[in-house]
């Protein structure tokens, strides 16, 4: 899968997305291998704010690593823009 398809996961409604933290873990680690997290966040963050409601599924991944440190930043813009985030 590449990475333009992962935010196209299970994109059932226009204002709802749905994503995997374990994928999204992978994803940031990729990344930060490759040198791209500024535009992995950025790219992520855009998907986000795109949207209305978030659907966070695994959400124990979201604890390893930077990812949370990184991601939190992102999650609080989404609510303070009156997103609503579902962990599953």
């Amino acid at each position: 899968m590449n990475r333009r398809d992962f935010f196209r996961l299970k994109d059932s409604a226009r204002d709802s997305l749905e994503l995997s933290c374990e994928k999204l873990y992978m994803r940031y680690l990729d990344s930060q291998l490759d040198g791209t997290q500024e535009e992995f966040l950025g790219r992520t963050r855009q998907a986000l704010l795109r949207k209305r409601r978030i659907r966070l599924k695994d959400i124990s991944w979201l604890e390893r690593g930077d990812l949370k440190r990184d991601l939190a930043p992102l999650l609080e813009e989404f609510q303070a823009g009156g997103g609503r985030i579902e962990y599953v």
